[in-house]
Parts: C-alpha cells; structure tokens; sequence
C-alpha cells in the first residue's frame, strides 16, 4: 500500500513539474510546440515592412533571421495555442510627425487569416487610399486606421468585414482631411458593430447617414463630429437602442433641435456642439436618467429660462451650454444637481444675481460663468465648493467693494481646498486681500485683467502650492524683493506683465523656483541683466518686454535659451552685434524695437516666428537667406522691417515654403522681385514698401494664391498691373501698389476680387477710365468684416497692418483693419465719367479720385455711399451742380471738391455747411461754407445747366430793342447823310445814348 502510495505520490509531482514546465515555455516561447511564428506569416510581415516608411526604426525587431521569432516582434500578439498572428498594433503612440510610418500597405497582409485586431493609427500615409484589399480580411473584429492622413473616397468593400466590433476611420480635422465618402449603404451590413468613428471625415454626400446609422442594433457609440453633414432628419423610427454615446458636434444642421436624441434611454453622452441648432432644447423624457454629459455649447439656442426638464438628471456630471442665447437669470432648480462636476455656462447672456444655493453644489470641480451679465456680490457659499479645480467669473459685472468677500468666502476649504482660481477681467479694484492667504492648496491663481492696486503682499508668498501664478494687466506697483517668493518653492508659471513693479534683489540670489514660464512685461529690471535669471534653467517662455534693459545679451543668455520656445526681449534699448540665436525648435522669437546693429544673425532653420524689424541691422541680407539652400526652413513669419538692410531682394526663396508672413519694409533694397518668390505658394501677407525695387512684378507671383496682404507701395515698379492679380489672387484684401511707375488701364479683371477693402493705386502713371464692374467688389459694397488678419502662436500675437491715405493724412491701421475700407486712385492720368456703379460700393468709407481728368458730373446716387468719412474729387474737370443727395452723407469729415468747373448753390446740410471753404474753392459754387452768396439772378440772363447763359422771359423787350433801334439807326442815319452839319449832331447825341445802354446792360449781366 505505501509502495502503491510513493508511486502516486511521484507521478503527480511529475505531473505538477511537466505542467509548470509546459506553462513557463508557452509563455517563453521556448517549447517547439506549438509553433509560435508561422513561417507564411512571418514573410507576410516581411512584406509588409518593406513598403513601409519607418524614419524612426521602429521595427527594428522585424529581422529575416529565420531564428527570429515574429511573435516577439514590436507590435505583433500570436494566439499561444496555435501560434497564428492575431493582432498588430502599430499604431503610433507618441503622435508626431518623427515616429509616423508611411508609404504603403502591402497586400502580404492577406495572408494573416487569422488576424482579427489591426490597429495603424496615428500614422502619415499621405494621399494613398485605404487599401480596398482590407474588406477582404474578414476575421477582423477591430480595424483602426483613425488619424493617419488616408486619402480619396472610402472602398465600400469594407462592409464585407461583417465581423466588426471596432471601425475608426477619423481624420485630424475636416480642413486637413481629404477622406470622404459618395454613400454609407455599405456599413449596413456591419451589424456587430458596436464602435463607429467617421469624424473629420467627407460626408456630404452621404445624405442617408441618418437612416443606415439607425439601422445597426449593436451600436454602442456614434462619431461622426464635424463630417459637413448637413442635414438630420426626423425618424419615425428610433433604433438607437444599444447607443451609449453620440457626438454630431461641429456639422452645420442650421435647424431646431431633434427630439429623438432626448429619446435614447441608454444614453450616457451626448455632444452636440456647434451644429447651428437652435430654438428651443425639446423637452426630455422622464424615462431618461442615464445622461451623465450634455454638450450643446457653440449654438443658437435661444430659450428663456434653461429648461427645467433637465432637472431631473439627478446623475448629471456634465453640462455644458457655453455660447448659447439663453438671456435669463440662473434658475433655482439648477443648483439642486450636486452631482454635477463640470458646469459651464459662459457666454450665454446670464443675468441676475448667483444666488447662495451655490453652495448645495459640492461635487463641482469646474465652474464656468464668465462673458455673463451677472452682477451683484458674490455668495459667500461660494466658499463651500471645497472641490473647485476651475472657477472662472470673469467678464461679468459683479460689484465688489471689499475684494476681500471673495477670498474670505473661499478661505474655509482647508487643506483639501480649492486648486484653480480665476478672476480674469472682472472689474475688481483695491489692494490684493489678505485672506487670499488662506487658500493654502491653491496650486494656480489669475486674478489678471482687473484693477487691483497697490503692492506685491507678501501674502501671495504664503501659497506654498502655488504652481501657476498669474496677476497680469492690474495697477499694481513698488518694490518686489526676494522675500515674497522665498516659499513659493514649487511655482512653475510666473505671469505678471503690465504692471509697474521694480525687482529688487540681490546679486547672488538663487530663486527657490524653476520657472517654466515666465513673463515680467513692462516691469522695471534694466538697465543690467537680472542675474538670478541664470539659474532658470527649465524655461519654455520668457517675457522681457519692455522692461529697460540697456546692454548687450550676453554669451550665458544664449545657453539659457536652448530650450525656450517663446522668447519676447522687444522694446528695450539692447545694442550691438547678434552673431546666432538659439532657442528651441519651432520657437517663436521677438527682439523688435531695439537698437541692434550690424548684420542679421544666423537662425536655426527649425525657427518658426522672427520679429527683429525697428531697429539698425545693416548690410546685405544674401546671407541670411540664401546660405543653407539645401535646408528647408520652417519659418511661419518673419519681419525684418524698419532697418538699414542693402542689397537685392535675394533669389532663393525655394527652400522658405512655409512663410505666410513677410515684411521687408522701409530698408534700402534694389532691384527686381525675384521669380523664386513664387514658391512662396503659402504666402499670405507681403510688405515691400519704402525700398528702391524697380521693374515689372514676376508672374510666379500669382502662385502665391494665398496672398490677403500686398504692399508694394513707394517703390520703382513699372508696366501694367498684371491681369493675373484679379485672376489668380482671389482671396486679396488689401492690394497698395501707390508711389510706384504703373502705366496704362486699370484692368477689368481687378473687380475678381471680392474680398478686397483697400485698393490703393495713386501716385502711378495710370490712364483709361475707371472700370464700371467695380461694383463687384463685394466687400466694399457689403458692411459685415470680412478681414482679421493675425496670426497667433501660444503666447505670441502678430495683427495684419497696412497704410490707407484718408483726410488728407497717412494713418496705418492694425487691430481694426478689418473694419477699413478705402480706395485711392489719385494723381494719375484717369479720364472719362466717374461711373454711376460706382456708387454702389456702399461700405466705402474712404474715396479719391483727385488730381486726374475726369469730366462730367459727380454721380446723383452719390449720397447712398452713406459710410463715407473722406471723399476727395478736387484737381479734376468735373461740371455741374453738386448733387442734392451729397447731403446724405452724415459720417462726411473730409470733402474737396476744390479746383473743377462745379456751379450753382452748395446743398445745404449740417454736414457740408460744417466744412472748409477750401473744399470748395477753384469752382463757381455759392452758398454756405462759402463767404458768396446765392443771390436772385438778373431777369435776362440764367445759367443753364451747362455753364453757359440763356435769356429770360421778359429778355424778348430788349431784343425787340435792339432790332428797332438797329433799324430806325439805319434809315434815319442814310436821310441824313446828305445833310452833313444834322448827321454830325445827330452822330453825338446818338453815341451817348448808346454808351448808356451799354452801362445799363453790363451792370445788369
């Protein structure tokens, strides 16, 4: 028996060690069976990685060696029972550009029979089509090529993959993809399907998105976010059973709101952001209390007040209604949702008081109510929401006498309090509180944008979590030393540009911080270098504008930078000779406004934004931009205006394709515009004003399709004006070729443009007449802005300029270019009517034509251009009286009508009679502001509307005179020629008669 005993004993210890050993090879892959890499499969990878682009290696493991195991391949997951591929992940995980693969999917991909998960997102297969051979791996279950830059229209074949759980085909965005679709009737045969993304994808011309949706069972969540659809009809039907989540946001709908998506029971999310709906939020069933999020941000709704039927999602975390147009008060039932974390309200017309219910909300972790109208004091129970990450009250008009009610209300949390306060453009005066102390697990402040005033507290310094700090754009001023930041030991972001503070500190100061971000605009620093900033050696952005800094930059700044992508030393009073600049890739640098000299220095090619314009850099600027040609530079905007920069404009723009912004103005360069500048194909705004170029403008100019912004002005340029501008540059808004040598007709081809707001074309040698079709130029004829022209990278804003002469003064326009729309085709050599259309522009806020030849009248339906402010007509032929309708011109500041052929009485209106008498010299003009007056004419002569003169009624009397007094003269005259001594009297007595009359006439003309 115990023999019997021993042998079972060992056979289940032999058992137990076979079993661990089996395990522990299948898990090793050490044991020959079973296969864990089928040959076939491995070559089918092999395959596929050979029309891969694979920059960053990141298959490095995928080897030929035939001892090489495919199954422990980077990406590759094998069944351990079979040894089959079953998935590959080869999505990229870090998202950028570096680490992409590309090329092309071989079709080796076929023989992996058993695959059933592929994931290839993230990826950069630019302009290649989905392979349509995928419809043909029908073992997939998850298929995701979400975000990898496919091309062209979707292969229906993909709805023979009746397997699918998982299908994502999104795009980055819809303005970067070129993914679409001609129908969707193909995913009606993917009834497993659980996960549909179709977001950032072309569906519009999928007009049956709706219906085939609605006909998958399975579906669990719905994206199809910012698709072009533009069309969701009623459905009599609902089959959304199974959907969870729905997100339509970022379509153009543009009609109510439909019911059924307040009908899906199972619902949890729901996202319908900037869809155009509006009217009223349907009512939602009772039946629905699943919701967790409501997204209906960015829309037209217009309801007063917010539905309470809302009220009944008692699980509610989210709801967002931001941008909207509610325009009531905020309804008491809405702080009964103490579930709620996320509440955002913002920009919805809000009015009243918040009331003190607030407090019941103690799940609220973000808390949006700023862009409102609410006003009154902020609660005290504000201070409960112990929770509170974000709080944002900003842009309201709440009215505070004592700032420190809402630190006071805040300062109860205790350590487990509020992290994130936001005070931004509130309005709120008097000195920074000191109850703000209290708020010890504040980690981020912004009370930037308000009046506080006064000092720097040392209570600010007691907020030993502080990390993000930002008190920007207040009154505050005096001293700041070293001591209000000794605890602030963990503070990451210090912003505080726009106030008059002056640092003090010691030579040998060490911060107890290393600031990531830091921004000290318009403080006092200079004229030395701070050298505690030596020992920042973790900064991303710094801010040292304006601060009086008078040096050189020293080597160690340079070092300090290597890693800086924002950097902003503009508007002190630096000097001397720049030889490299170093920052970190795609960087943003602005060194405007000061006093630099010598030559322009050498950047990184990876440099995105240069602003080294008002200052004294000199020399040929060959260098700068043709050494490296073979390196491509990433360049987005460069400004190197205002200098003493010599030299050719240079001809080696291929390798700069990425500038949307160049200014070159006001140097001294030569010569023609290169060819090259027409690969500049992404090029929007180009300033070559104020230098001595010379020559006709190239054609590959109108490559440039992009172009809003030309400034050509005060320059040399000769020829035509190229029909190619109206032709090939559509999307101009501002087109200043004044001060140069163009000659012949103003091309018809101009009035292409419908977006052009300033045409300036004076100073030229232009003739013809000005062309009829200018009433085409839409956005001179309509009011809505149409220009914003800025651009803005993080922390860094550049606004569009350009120079318009107005009233007789040069003004250059920034911030409110887009507003500015004028035109300026004086001192050429025009001739002709001024045309009747041209009335018709009627946005024009500034017209002259003065100082060309123009005849005829000045058009009747002058007064409809009724945003005129300068109107400039003088120097010309123009005849005729000036038209009555002028008078309609109420925003008139500036009028000449000097020097023309223009009669009869000034209309009278508040408007004209307010002006000049010198608008108005050099005609035949009478009445007010003129010192002649419009007296009654004599009865025999009336100036007609011609200028010339005719008789009036009662003139016939003297005609009649005339004619019987030349008769009688004769026949009493040849009587008396016989009789010489009665002809000699008579001969007296009749020549003081004459001379009588003729007095009497001459006075009366």
């Amino acid at each position: 028996m115990e023999r019997t005993m021993r042998v079972v004993t060992l056979l289940i210890r032999f058992l137990a060690i076979a079993t661990i050993t089996f395990s522990i090879g299948l898990c090793n892959g050490n044991l020959g069976w079973p296969p864990l890499c089928k040959e076939s499969e491995r070559q089918a990878l092999m395959m596929f990685k050979q029309d891969l682009k694979d920059p960053a290696n990141r298959l490095a493991s995928w080897v030929a060696e035939e001892a090489s195991d495919c199954c422990s391949w980077t990406g590759v997951v094998c069944d351990h029972m079979t040894g089959h591929i079953h998935e590959l992940h080869l999505n990229n995980f870090e998202a950028s550009f570096e680490s992409s693969f590309g090329g092309k999917i071989n079709p080796s991909l076929l023989s992996l029979r058993h695959l059933n998960y592929l994931d290839l997102s993230q990826n950069y297969f630019n302009e290649t089509q989905i392979p349509s051979f995928f419809g043909s791996m029908t073992s997939l279950t998850h298929l995701n090529l979400g975000c990898s830059w496919f091309d062209g229209v979707i292969p229906h074949k993909l709805g023979n993959l009746s397997n699918l759980r998982y299908l994502n085909l999104s795009g980055f965005d819809i303005s970067n993809s070129n993914l679409k679709v001609d129908n969707l009737q193909w995913i009606s045969g993917l009834s497993l399907l659980k996960h549909l993304d179709l977001s950032s994808v072309n569906l519009s011309k999928a007009s049956d998105w709706l219906q085939v949706t609605n006909m998958l069972p399975s579906l669990v969540e719905l994206d199809m976010s910012d698709c072009q659809l533009h069309q969701i009809t009623p459905l009599p039907t609902t089959n959304f059973t199974s959907l969870v989540v729905l997100d339509l946001s970022f379509n153009s709908f543009n009609s109510l709101m439909p019911r059924w998506v307040f009908s899906l029971k199972n619902l949890v999310s729901l996202r319908l952001s900037d869809c155009g709906f509006r009217g009223p939020i349907p009512s939602i069933s009772q039946n629905i209390i699943s919701l967790r999020e409501i997204d209906l941000s960015y829309n037209y709704i217009s309801l007063d007040p917010i539905p309470n039927s809302i009220q009944n999602m008692t699980g509610l975390k989210v709801l967002n209604l931001e941008w909207n147009n509610f325009n009531s008060t905020i309804p008491e039932w809405l702080y009964s949702l103490n579930n709620l974390e996320s509440l955002l309200l913002s920009y919805i017309e809000l009015r009243g008081e918040i009331s003190s219910s607030i407090g019941n909300m103690t799940s609220l972790v973000n808390l949006h109510l700023d862009g409102n109208r609410l006003e009154g004091k902020i609660p005290n129970s504000l201070g409960h929401l112990c929770k509170l990450k974000v709080l944002d009250l900003s842009e309201n008009h709440f009215t505070v006498r004592r700032p420190s009610e809402i630190f006071e209300s805040l300062s109860r949390c205790g350590p487990d309090g509020i992290k994130s306060l936001s005070l931004r453009y509130t309005n709120i005066s008097g000195p920074i509180p000191m109850s703000l102390g209290n708020l010890s697990s504040l980690e981020k402040l912004d009370i930037s944008g308000n009046q506080f005033n006064g000092t720097f507290t040392e209570v600010i310094g007691q907020l030993k979590m502080l990390t993000e700090l930002d008190i920007s754009y207040n009154s505050l001023e005096g001293a700041v030393s070293e001591v209000s930041f000794s605890n602030l030991t963990k503070l990451k972001h210090f912003i505080a540009k726009g106030n008059s503070f002056t640092l003090k500190t010691g030579r040998d100061w060490v911060p107890p911080f290393q600031l990531e971000i830091l921004e000290l605009d318009s403080w006092h620093l200079g004229p030395e270098w701070s050298m505690w900033l030596r020992t920042q050696t973790q900064l991303k952005e710094l801010s040292l504008s304006g601060t009086g800094i008078s040096s050189t930059i020293p080597t160690w700044f340079w070092n300090l930078t290597s890693q800086v992508e924002y950097l902003n030393l503009s508007h002190n009073q630096l000097y001397g000779q720049i030889q490299n600049i170093s920052v970190a890739p795609y960087s943003i640098v602005d060194l405007s406004s000061n006093h630099f000299t010598g030559a322009l220095p050498i950047v990184p090619t990876s440099l995105e934004w240069l602003d080294l314009s008002n200052s004294s850099f000199s020399g040929s600027v060959f260098h700068f931009f043709c050494d490296r040609p073979d390196e491509t530079k990433q360049l987005d905007v460069l400004h190197l205006g205002n200098n003493l920069l010599t030299g050719k404009v240079p001809d080696c723009w291929m390798s700069w394709q990425y500038l949307s912004f160049l200014n070159l103005e006001n140097n001294n360069l030569t010569g023609n515009v290169p060819m090259s500048m027409g690969y500049l194909q992404l090029l929007q705004s180009l300033h070559l004003r104020n230098n001595h170029l010379y020559g006709e403008l190239p054609h590959s100019l109108q490559n440039c399709t992009f172009l809003s912004v030309v400034d050509l002005s005060e320059n040399g340029f000769s020829g035509s004006i190229p029909i190619w501008i109206g032709k090939s540059l559509s999307l101009l808004h501002v087109l200043n070729l004044r001060s140069n040598k163009f000659e012949g007709d103003i091309p018809n081809e101009v009035c292409y443009l419908k977006s052009l707001q300033i045409l300036d074309l004076a100073h030229n040698k232009l003739s013809g007449m000005i062309p009829r079709c200018f009433h085409n130029l839409s956005a001179l004829a309509n009011f809505s802005e149409s220009f914003h022209g800025s651009w803005g990278l993080n922390e860094a804003e550049f606004t569009e300029n350009a120079i318009l002469v107005t009233k007789g003064i040069e003004m250059e326009y920034t911030k409110i270019l887009g507003f500015v729309k004028g035109m300026d085709l004086s001192c050429n050599f025009m001739h002709g009517e001024i045309p009747e259309e041209l009335t018709g522009l009627l946005a024009l806020q500034s017209l002259n034509l003065s100082n060309n030849r123009f005849t005829g009248r000045i058009p009747s339906k002058i007064g409809n251009m009724a945003r005129l402010e300068s109107l400039d007509f003088s120097m010309n032929q123009l005849d005729g009286e000036i038209p009555p309708s002028m008078t309609n011109l109420t925003f008139l500041s500036h009028l000449n009508l000097a020097y023309n052929n223009l009669t009869g009485r000034i209309p009278e209106s508040t408007q004209l009679q307010s002006l000049d008498q010198l608008s108005f010299v050099g005609n035949e003009l009478c009445g007010a502001p003129l010192n002649k007056n419009c007296s009654t004419p004599p009865p025999t002569v009336e100036q007609d509307g011609g200028g010339g003169y005719r008789l009036l009624e009662d003139g016939w009397f003297y005609v009649s005179l005339g004619v019987g007094f030349f008769t009688g003269f004769w026949i009493v005259l040849g009587s008396l020629l016989v009789n010489m001594p009665w002809s000699v009297l008579l001969s007296q007595l009749l020549n003081r008669i004459v001379l009588k009359m003729y007095h009497v006439i001459v006075e009366y003309v």
